[in-house]
C-alpha cells in the first residue's frame, strides 16, 4: 500500500525532476560536494546514500543499478572504485548539509551537500 507515500516534486515533470537529481547526485559523486537548495539537497541526500550503499558491495548487479542512477561510466567507477572501500565500515550517513543562507537571486535557503569525509569548506 502507498499510504503516506509522497514525493517532493520540486516543482518539475516527474521525467525533469528524475533528470536533475541524476546530474545532482552525479555531480556529487565527482566532485564530493555541491552548493544547491535546501528541497533539492534533502531528496539528493537519500539518493546518494543509497548509491554509496550500493558501491559497497561490487557486484556486477549492483554496478548496472548503479549505472541506470549516474550519468557517465567515469561516476560509476568511482563509486566502486573509492568511495565504497572508503565507507564500508560506516553504517550509513555519508553526506551532510551545511546550510548558507538565503540565496540572493530568489532568497531560497542555499545549501552545500557534501560527502562526510570531504575536506571542510568556509561558509563564506
Amino acid at each position: 500500500m502507498r499510504h503516506r507515500k509522497t514525493t517532493p516534486k520540486l516543482g518539475r515533470t516527474r521525467e525533469a525532476r528524475v533528470r536533475m537529481l541524476r546530474n545532482l547526485v552525479t555531480s556529487l559523486i565527482m566532485e564530493e560536494r555541491v552548493t544547491t537548495s535546501l528541497a533539492r539537497a534533502k531528496v539528493a541526500r537519500s539518493l546518494a546514500e543509497r548509491i554509496i550503499t550500493k558501491g559497497r558491495t561490487d557486484t556486477v548487479h549492483s554496478r548496472r543499478q548503479v549505472a541506470g542512477m549516474v550519468y557517465g561510466s567515469v561516476a560509476v567507477k568511482k563509486v566502486f572504485n573509492e568511495l565504497g572501500p572508503r565507507f564500508t565500515t560506516r553504517p550509513g550517513g555519508y553526506t551532510r548539509i551545511l546550510r548558507l543562507g538565503p540565496r540572493v537571486g530568489d532568497a531560497a535557503e542555499a545549501v552545500i551537500l557534501e560527502l562526510v569525509d570531504a575536506p571542510a569548506v568556509d561558509k563564506k
